[in-house]
C-alpha cells in the first residue's frame, strides 16, 4: 500500500540499538534495563515507536542479551519484537548492518537508541514524514555546549554535507553547535546500498552510522533535519546521575499531565508515577505519593501523604489517609481508608466502607457500609453490607497448608479481639461477643460467645522478685 502524497510504502521498520555494556553505570544489569518511571529505558523507546501504529521492531542486543530478551519477553506487549545479536560492538553502522537482512524491502527504517528513553512519538512521526524514496531524515538539535556530539556540517546553501564526530572534528567544526542526535530515518533501499560500504578509518576504528550522510550527498539523496520539541528527548544515559536527571524530567511530565486532567498536587516535585494513571476532576494528591501500574482515581478523591497505590481503582469521593498501601484492589465510592491501612491483592470494597488504621485486607469483599476500623486482619472473606468488625479481630484463614473462607452476612457485629477460624459463617444479624474464638456457624440473629469463663481468685499473692 502506498501513500499518494509521498509515493512511499507504509512499511515501517524500527531498529533499536541496545547492545552497549554501559560500564559507567557500575552495574551488572544491562544499561537499557535501568528504569525510568518504573519501566526499563528500552521499553519507553519501544512504546514510543509502537504508538506510531503497525511497525516492525528490531532490537539489537549484545552485552546482557539474555537479560534484555528475558525482561521484555515476559510482557506480551513485546512478544512480537525481534532480537538480533551484535556479537562484537564495532559501532552503530555495524549494529544496523546486523539487522539489514531482516528489514522489509522498501520500508522506512527508524534508527533509535535504547538508552535515549524520552523520545516522543510525535518526533518520530515528524521523522517519518520527512522521508520519501529520495530523501532521509536526521534528528538534529542546537546546543550551547556541543562537546562530545557529532557536528552537522552544511554548505553555503544550508544543505547537510556530512556529520563529523567530535573526536575527528577540526577546530572550525568544533565551533558548530548543531549536533547529530544519532536518531535517523532512512529508506531501506539506501541502507542496503550504503551500510556494506562504510569503513572504520577514524580515531575509534569503529563503523559510524553518520557516514551514510556523505554517501547520501554523493547519491543525491536529500537530507531533512527535523528537531525535537525538548532536548530531554535526545538525552542519553551513561551513568546514574543522568538516569536520575531523566527520571525527574519524566516525573515532571507526569505531574503536569495529572494537573491538566484535574488533579491538585500538594507538591508536583514530590509525586512518582510509575505506570498509567487516570484521574477525575477535583482530585487531591498529597506529598510523596507513589502511583504504580494501572491506577484509576475518580472525581473528588483525596490521597494523603506517603501513600503507595499499585494497580488499583478508587471510586469518586473516597478518602485515602496517610501512609496507606493499596495493591491490586478496588475501592468503591465514598470510602475512608487509613491511616496506615493495607489493602492487598483481591481487596474489593463496596460504597461507603471504612478500613481504619493498621488494618490489613486481603482477598476479601466488603459490602456497602461495612467497617473494619482498626488493628484487624481480614483475609479470604466475603462480608455483607453494614457489618462492623471490631478492633483486633482476625480471620484465621490458613491452617499451614490450605486457605479457607470466612463468610459474614449483612448487619453482623464482631466484637473486639475476636478470632474467626475458617471455614466459618456468621449469618445475617449475627453477633460475636468480644474476645471470642468462633469455630462454628453463627445462625442469624444469634449471639456467639466463645471464650473461657472468668474466674476471680481471692487471696491471690502477687509474685515478689527474689533477692540475690
Amino acid at each position: 500500500m502506498f501513500r499518494k502524497d509521498i509515493g512511499f510504502p507504509l512499511n515501517i521498520d524500527v531498529v533499536i540499538l541496545a547492545a552497549g555494556q554501559g560500564s559507567r553505570m557500575r552495574s551488572n544489569k544491562p544499561k537499557v534495563l535501568h528504569a525510568i518511571g518504573g519501566k526499563p529505558m528500552v521499553q519507553h523507546v519501544i512504546d514510543a515507536a509502537k504508538a506510531l501504529g503497525d511497525v516492525n521492531v528490531h532490537i539489537v542486543v549484545g552485552h546482557g542479551a539474555d537479560q534484555v530478551q528475558a525482561n521484555l519477553g515476559a510482557d506480551s506487549l513485546y512478544s512480537d519484537c525481534q532480537y538480533i545479536e551484535q556479537v562484537e560492538q564495532l559501532g552503530t553502522a555495524h549494529a544496523v548492518l546486523q539487522v539489514l537482512p531482516a528489514l522489509t524491502p522498501g520500508s522506512k527504517t527508524l534508527i533509535l537508541y535504547g538508552d535515549v528513553p524520552l523520545i516522543k512519538t510525535e518526533t518520530l512521526r515528524a521523522m517519518l514524514e520527512a522521508v520519501n524514496e529520495t530523501s532521509m531524515a536526521v534528528l538534529t538539535a542546537s546546543l550551547d555546549d556541543a562537546t562530545g556530539y557529532g557536528r552537522i556540517v552544511r554548505n553555503d546553501n544550508n544543505e547537510v554535507l556530512s556529520i563529523v564526530e567530535h573526536k575527528d572534528a577540526k577546530t572550525d567544526q568544533l565551533a558548530i553547535n548543531e549536533i547529530n542526535t544519532g536518531i535517523m530515518c532512512i529508506p531501506q533501499s539506501c541502507l542496503a546500498k550504503w551500510l556494506p560500504n562504510i569503513g572504520n578509518d577514524n580515531a575509534q576504528k569503529e563503523y559510524y552510522l553518520p557516514d551514510v550522510i556523505a554517501m547520501s550527498v554523493t547519491d543525491g539523496v536529500g537530507i531533512n533535519t527535523p528537531s525535537p520539541q525538548s532536548l530531554f528527548e535526545i538525552q542519553g544515559v551513561n551513568n546514574r546521575l543522568q538516569l536520575a536527571e531523566l527520571e525527574r524530567e519524566f516525573q515532571r511530565e507526569q505531574a503536569n499531565k495529572l494537573m491538566v486532567e484535574g488533579a491538585t498536587l500538594a507538591d508536583p516535585a514530590r509525586i512518582d508515577v510509575r505506570g498509567n494513571v487516570t484521574v477525575g476532576q477535583d482530585v487531591f494528591i498529597d506529598i510523596n505519593a507513589v502511583l504504580q501500574g494501572d491506577v484509576v482515581i475518580g472525581a473528588n478523591v483525596s490521597i494523603g501523604p506517603n501513600c503507595v497505590i499499585t494497580n488499583a481503582s478508587i471510586a469518586e469521593g473516597s478518602n485515602i489517609l496517610a501512609n496507606s498501601v493499596i495493591e491490586d484492589a478496588v475501592i468503591g465510592k465514598n470510602c475512608n481508608i487509613g491511616p496506615f491501612a493495607r489493602l492487598r491483592p483481591g481487596a474489593d470494597l463496596g460504597n461507603g466502607c471504612k478500613v481504619g488504621n493498621f488494618v490489613e485486607i486481603k482477598k476479601a469483599q466488603l459490602g456497602d457500609g461495612s467497617k473494619v476500623n482498626h488493628l484487624s486482619y481480614v483475609g479470604d472473606a466475603e462480608i455483607g453490607t453494614d457489618t462492623n468488625i471490631g478492633a483486633g479481630t482476625i480471620t484465621c484463614n490458613y491452617d499451614g497448608a490450605n486457605k479457607f473462607k470466612t463468610v459474614m452476612g449483612n448487619n453482623v457485629f464482631v466484637g473486639s479481639n475476636s478470632t474467626l477460624v475458617a471455614p466459618v459463617e456468621i449469618a445475617d444479624g449475627g453477633f460475636v461477643a468480644a474476645g471470642s474464638t468462633v469455630t462454628q456457624t453463627v445462625p442469624a440473629d444469634n449471639l456467639a460467645v466463645g471464650r473461657g469463663r472468668q474466674r476471680n481468685i481471692t487471696g491471690w499473692k502477687k509474685p515478689v522478685k527474689k533477692k540475690s
